[in-house]
């Protein structure tokens, strides 16, 4: 066999998201697109703020010195700078472009910390329900995934996670917005984990890192605010990126964040910068380096989403199934109507619905719909919900 073992055993893991993706694609061609419904991979369907396309243009028609040229591996100094005045005004702390590193998204980022901190051994705990390549994330760098069941309200379950860190625990990695549920947690909840890391990490006499993954702040509903876990604890290092907020993800570009006073900072911020190199990114898309600065407090309209979310969680509601209204980003999380939710997939996939167990994400019994289609996909598909749960209960 050519490919190495570790592949092979992860392909055999590997995302539900894409293999689901693929079904749909396979299905498109044998019953045409306009009949098939697919709510399997969070690609944004809304076009980019007009603001984008505006500076993007102006970019391209007037192109700078070494527009297209390698820059510090870090990013561009004066990206770099823009990002860090938004933060300061955001979080009210001494942000500077040290504190900042221009990335290949937020994978990239992700990537990028667990290179730069992780041990072979060391633990990272992340709640589940959870992105399905987190693992993979950490394994990629020798740790060891950790993923702690929340409550039935998909919020965190301070005593698991408190129960779970020893003395290998390195981080534990959040995502608010959540994928796939949309819960935000809480900032009692954030303040409470700040002062957990603390205790542990003094008894441990290690750092523990909280790292934040935030590529949906931006995409929050009925007045919802997202904490900001910088207040909550020094050791944070925050990922995110533009893929969501303004509906570019093939673009691959983001940041990290560190916080200004994390503990050994400048050491850690080298370790990141080198890790960005000899992972192979070198530096983030140079182009998308140049425009972003204009960008920082645009996003897409998130009304549109926060309607499509309303229309379908209400009528999957009035159709008899259970769900949780989620408070940001752009999915539904409902509950299988059957235990095995594998099996409930492929019931809907016989009326060509696609959507993803919650399985994948660490959430069984139930699956996943990202609402970001558009209108037609949502409204062909409901006779189809109905159809099943209805032929579920009879």
């Amino acid at each position: 066999m050519s490919a190495a073992k570790k592949m092979l055993s992860s392909l055999e893991k590997s995302s539900w998201i894409r293999q689901m993706f693929e079904e749909g694609a396979r299905r498109k061609k044998i019953y045409g697109a306009e009949n098939v419904f697919d709510f399997s991979l969070g690609n944004p369907n809304l076009e980019p703020p007009l603001k984008f396309k505006e500076v993007l243009r102006e970019m391209v028609q007037n192109p700078r010195p070494m527009q297209h040229a390698y820059m510090p591996n870090a990013g561009l100094p004066s990206t770099r700078e823009a990002v860090a005045r938004y933060l300061k005004e955001e979080y009210s702390l001494e942000f500077t472009m040290d504190d900042i590193l221009m990335t290949c998204g937020a994978g990239g980022a992700l990537n990028v910390i667990f290179k730069a901190i992780l041990d072979p051994g060391d633990k990272v705990i992340f709640p589940a329900p959870y992105f399905v390549e987190y693992s993979f994330y950490v394994d990629n760098h020798g740790g060891i995934p950790v993923p702690v069941q929340t409550d039935q309200e998909f919020l965190l379950d301070l005593n698991k996670i408190e129960d779970a860190i020893d003395e290998n625990t390195k981080a534990i990695l959040l995502n608010s917005p959540n994928n796939p549920t949309g819960r935000v947690y809480p900032e009692t909840q954030i303040q409470a984990l700040g002062n957990i890391l603390r205790e542990k990490s003094k008894k441990y006499g290690r750092t523990i890192y909280l790292i934040s993954d935030e590529p949906y702040r931006k995409l929050v509903y009925d007045n919802i605010k997202v904490p900001n876990i910088f207040s909550a604890y020094e050791n944070t290092i925050v990922a995110t990126s533009f893929s969501k907020d303004l509906s570019i993800p093939g673009e691959r570009i983001g940041y990290l964040a560190v916080n200004p006073n994390i503990e050994s900072k400048q050491t850690l911020v080298a370790t990141l910068v080198l890790a960005n190199r000899i992972l192979g990114y070198v530096n983030a898309p140079a182009l998308m380096q140049w425009i972003v600065p204009e960008l920082l407090r645009e996003s897409v309209d998130v009304s549109i989403y926060k309607r499509k979310r309303d229309v379908l969680a209400k009528v999957l509601l009035e159709f008899g199934y259970e769900l949780s209204i989620p408070e940001g980003a752009f999915y539904l999380f409902p509950k299988s109507p059957i235990s095995d939710d594998i099996q409930f997939v492929r019931l809907l996939q016989e009326e060509n619905i696609l959507v993803v167990p919650g399985s994948g994400f660490g959430g069984p019994g139930y699956f996943r719909m990202a609402y970001c289609v558009d209108d037609r996909t949502i409204e062909g598909s409901l006779p189809g919900f109905k159809k099943v749960i209805q032929k579920i209960r009879s």
